[in-house]
This record gives C-alpha cells, sequence and structure tokens, in this order.
C-alpha cells in the first residue's frame, strides 16, 4: 500500500479545482486512487486514524469558539450519506456536531425563500454543521421533477454561491462532497434493501421512478457542481462504489480541512499552577 502522505496527496485529485473543465462522467465511482482491494484492511486502518485526527480538531474547535465547519453531502438514492457520516464522524463529541436531514419541505418553509431554512441550520461559532441532502436539493430535484420554472432554479446557483461566500467571511469553513456511485451499484444496493427484511423499511417503490431519472438527476448533479465549486467552498466528487474506499476520502478530506482551520485551545487562567483543589 502506497504510504500514508501518497493516499493524502491523492485524495485532492477529487477536488473539483477546474469547475469550467468538469465533466462528472471524466470521474469513475470504482477508482481506489492507488490502492487496491487488497489494501482495504490498511485503508480502514488508515480511516480510523484519521477519525482521531478529526476527533482532536474538533475538540479544539469546539473549544476556541471562533470558527464554525459545514460539510454538505448529497447523493442519489442508496449513495451512502447516512453511513458515510456515521463511519467518518465515529466518535466525536456530540456537543459540538449537528445533522440535519433534509426532507421535502414543510408548508411554513415553503412560505419562506427557498434558502430559509437551510441558513436557519448553518453552525454556530465552535460547531460542525453537516447537512444530509442540502440547499442544493433546489438546483437538483425542483430541476429534475419540474417543480419550479427554469428561469427560477437557474437563477439559484448564484444565490447559493451568495450563501456559501457570506458563511465563509463569518468565519464557516464550507466543504462539499458528492458521493458518486454509478448506475449499476445501485441496482444491487436497492436489490439488497429488497431481499433483506430488516431492510425494507429503507425501500420505496418511489426509488425506482426516481431511478428512471437518472440521466437527468447525473446532468443536474453536474451543473450544481460546475456552477457552485469554488476555492472558499470546494467540492469533491468522492468514488463511492467501494463503501471503505469512500470512507477514506472524506475522512481525510475532513480532517484536512480542519487542520488548515487551524483551530486552538483558548488560553488557560492565570495562576492556574498555584490553584489547591480544597479537600
Amino acid at each position: 500500500m502506497p504510504g500514508h502522505d501518497d493516499v493524502i496527496a491523492r485524495i485532492g485529485d477529487y477536488r473539483v479545482d477546474r469547475p469550467d473543465a468538469f465533466r462528472l462522467r471524466d470521474y469513475d465511482p470504482n477508482d481506489l486512487g492507488d490502492l487496491t482491494r487488497e489494501d482495504k484492511d490498511a485503508a480502514k486502518a488508515l480511516v480510523r486514524m484519521q477519525r482521531k485526527r478529526i476527533r482532536a480538531l474538533q475538540e479544539r474547535l469546539y473549544a476556541e469558539g471562533a470558527q464554525s465547519l459545514l460539510i454538505v453531502f448529497q447523493a442519489t438514492d442508496t449513495g451512502g450519506k447516512d453511513s458515510t457520516i456515521r463511519r467518518v464522524l465515529q466518535g466525536v463529541n456530540a456537543a459540538g456536531v449537528r445533522v440535519h436531514s433534509f426532507k421535502q419541505p414543510s408548508a411554513e418553509e415553503l412560505d419562506h425563500d427557498f434558502m430559509w431554512r437551510y441558513h436557519d441550520h448553518a453552525p454556530r461559532r465552535g460547531m460542525i454543521a453537516i447537512f444530509n441532502r442540502s440547499h442544493y436539493e433546489d438546483v437538483l430535484v425542483v430541476r429534475v421533477k419540474d417543480l419550479v420554472p427554469a428561469d427560477v432554479w437557474k437563477r439559484r446557483y448564484d444565490h447559493i454561491n451568495d450563501f456559501e461566500q457570506l458563511l465563509t467571511e463569518s468565519g464557516t469553513r464550507v466543504v462539499k462532497f458528492f458521493l458518486n456511485i454509478s448506475k449499476d451499484e445501485q441496482k444491487e444496493r436497492l436489490q439488497d434493501r429488497l431481499d433483506d427484511p430488516e431492510k425494507h423499511w429503507k425501500f420505496s417503490t418511489g426509488d425506482l421512478e426516481e431511478r428512471e431519472r437518472w440521466d437527468d438527476y447525473q446532468v443536474a448533479f453536474e451543473d450544481a457542481i460546475r456552477r457552485c465549486a469554488t476555492t472558499e467552498a470546494p467540492w469533491y466528487v468522492v468514488p463511492a462504489n467501494r463503501k471503505w474506499y469512500r470512507d477514506l476520502v472524506v475522512s481525510t478530506a475532513v480532517a484536512e480541512t480542519l487542520e488548515s482551520m487551524n483551530p486552538q485551545f483558548p488560553p488557560a487562567e492565570e495562576g492556574l499552577d498555584e490553584v489547591v483543589i480544597p479537600d
């Protein structure tokens, strides 16, 4: 298996640094970087190491109380958003992390502008917020299902970029992950849910209707990533057919993002070396 530093350097290949040239078909959902299937156990060990880094950095972020981090996950159905969040953030201090899963908007949310419900869940200073689906649904689902006119959703790319810039300028780092699986892999995962009675609760016949729109969603994801991949709020297109490699890419990118934020413990009170705890 390649060295740790080589693996970390390779993760940057999945960050969309040239959005004008971005094409989703150039990103292979089966990609394993410089690894092979035989490296699976070693890669899982690296994930555990990255989780340890994330836990230590999150503790500093929470204590510092000056910055925050927003992590966005988008994917097709069965893309693995829930399991990625669970595995990558395993063991972090729950007091400093909030996960928000955005479903169909409520009547109250529909009475506001489309960004209202998302901004309300942006992370406070010292916190990590995770969006399981996000503001990008309003240029994905609404586009594919023709829920709003084209001239409406096309303007939303600029609104999204403005929102993310506002967060960045206010001390919130933004990092976004598209968990990229193939259509064949989705079929296998849907079949697995159908075959296992304990997974039936995850299966909906509506998933099959969404699957029929696969090509339309791929175009919508490509446009959203191309239009909204910025230096301040980067997109990572993560090969997600192999869950162990997906977890390695995401955990490394999150750890590197937190490292670049360089959170610090606040200074201690003066004179603590003279404090004596009474009996």
